[in-house]
């Protein structure tokens, strides 16, 4: 397992890969892509800013950049149509992704961290919009 202390397996251009990718099934996705279009309509502007901004998300968080100022568990709970059993869909399906574009290792420290941070944001949702 990884060392607190080693910079995390990935590159800035493998986060952007696995971003774009995981949006391209969610905007297509029966059950999550309605309520992301919901959100940031189907203007593919709208889609590349929000993109941009998960990977500076990730970014701060992988390989502890600071690129990336926001508060995550405020705009899910902001979304009244976002339910926690989404969360289990959204995983699966960026594992989905990780899986196929990384190395298993990476693929797999990067799950576990999508994994942690979900569950954080799927308590928020349960307090707000549960």
């Amino acid at each position: 397992m990884q060392n607190s202390n080693q910079p995390f397996p990935i590159t800035v251009e493998q986060i952007d890969l696995v971003v774009q990718k995981f949006y391209a099934k969610i905007r297509i996705h029966p059950v999550l892509g309605p309520i992301f279009n919901g959100v940031l309509s189907t203007n593919t502007t709208i889609w590349e800013i929000h993109e941009d901004k998960i990977s500076r998300f990730w970014r701060n968080i992988l390989l502890r950049e600071n690129v990336y100022s926001g508060n995550p568990a405020a705009t899910h709970t902001e979304i009244p149509d976002i339910k926690p059993e989404h969360f289990a869909i959204w995983l699966d399906l960026f594992d989905t992704v990780l899986v196929a574009e990384l190395p298993e290792e990476t693929a797999t420290l990067f799950s576990a961290k999508a994994r942690q941070i979900g569950k954080g944001l799927q308590r928020s949702v349960s307090v707000l919009n549960g």
